[in-house]
């Protein structure tokens, strides 16, 4: 009976034994894997004005280059309001050339014919001054007769001056500052023209980069809110590795260093390039949890692949050493 006793307890002890190893194994051995996801990050392109849309050039599912055109929400008022851009340019490129031109030449004419004028009243006034001078030093003419025929002469030919800078004042060259303005207006319609261009450019954008049509929100001829998504795009360059390593590894992991891993249905040899190490440990995340991952502290690690995949899609990746 005795040696039923410390039979079963002998018995018990191992399976007791047996048990614990192998809940505790997992967590004092390396893992063979590493395991992790496929995550991208979607693009949202929208149109800054509301309207309808008039085109819609792709379909979900659909692979597109860079500079394809997507779609085209109704471009009629950005439209308009470029070529009120536009028009406000031609005039201001008008008044900038008008103003280099000068006086026209009735202008100048009319200011030649002032400064004839002013010439002439000044001959008049000088000559009356001579004789004058003349019948006053004879006696024949008092002193106030004199001083009033030198004012009137110094009058006329202070006239004569003045009407000669109102013509020169009329010259290119006293003009400048009119120029200046009229040059810094035309560069204020050209900024609101490049504007206007851009916003129109905004309602029909093209892929900014090689991606994949991940959703369509909008089809031609439904009415798209202003800075509502229309689609979204996948680009190839924002799908990455998302994997996670233990504490006692992760200097191994730096960016620019090259991962290898496998996915079902994947083809071999996949490589990532890491482009991201965080600076903070967590628990592992419940979407990779397993009986070999379960309650370790981890980093965080991305990695650019080398070539396209599904997000969502679990990978096992190998540890680097």
């Amino acid at each position: 009976m005795n040696r039923q006793r410390i039979l079963v307890a002998v018995l018990a002890l191992t399976a007791i034994a047996i048990v614990a190893a192998l809940i505790l194994r997992p967590r004092f051995t390396r893992a063979e894997t590493l395991t992790g996801y496929i995550e991208g990050e979607p693009l949202y392109l929208a149109a800054p004005v509301a309207g309808t849309v008039k085109a819609m050039h792709v379909v979900r599912g659909q692979a597109v280059k860079a500079g394809q055109p997507l779609f085209v929400v109704d471009p009629a008022q950005p439209r308009a309001l470029a070529e009120q851009a536009a028009a406000d340019v031609a005039a201001a490129q008008a008044q900038a050339q008008d103003a280099r031109k000068g006086q026209r030449p009735v202008e100048l004419a009319i200011y030649e014919a002032n400064i004839a004028a002013a010439e002439a009243a000044a001959r008049e006034a000088n000559a009356n001054l001579r004789r004058v001078e003349t019948l006053a030093r004879q006696g024949i003419y008092a002193q106030a007769r004199l001083d009033d025929a030198r004012a009137a002469a110094q009058a006329a030919n202070a006239q004569v001056r003045a009407a000669r800078r109102q013509r020169d004042a009329a010259t290119l060259g006293a003009r400048e500052d009119q120029v200046r303005a009229v040059d810094a207006r035309v560069r204020q319609a050209q900024a609101g023209l490049s504007g206007a261009s851009a916003r129109l450019a905004d309602v029909a954008p093209a892929a900014p980069a090689d991606a994949r049509v991940e959703e369509v929100f909008f089809q031609q001829g439904e009415w798209a809110p202003a800075n509502q998504p229309v689609l979204s795009l996948l680009p190839d360059a924002r799908v990455k590795v998302r994997f996670f390593v233990p504490q006692e590894t992760l200097a191994a992991y730096r960016p620019g260093r090259t991962v290898r891993f496998t996915c079902d249905g994947c083809p071999g040899d996949l490589t990532a390039t890491i482009a991201y190490v965080s600076p903070r440990p967590e628990f592992t995340p419940p979407v990779i949890y397993s009986r070999d991952a379960r309650d370790r502290l981890v980093y965080l690690v991305e990695a650019r692949p080398s070539t396209r995949l599904n997000p969502g899609q679990p990978v096992d990746v190998e540890p680097l050493r």
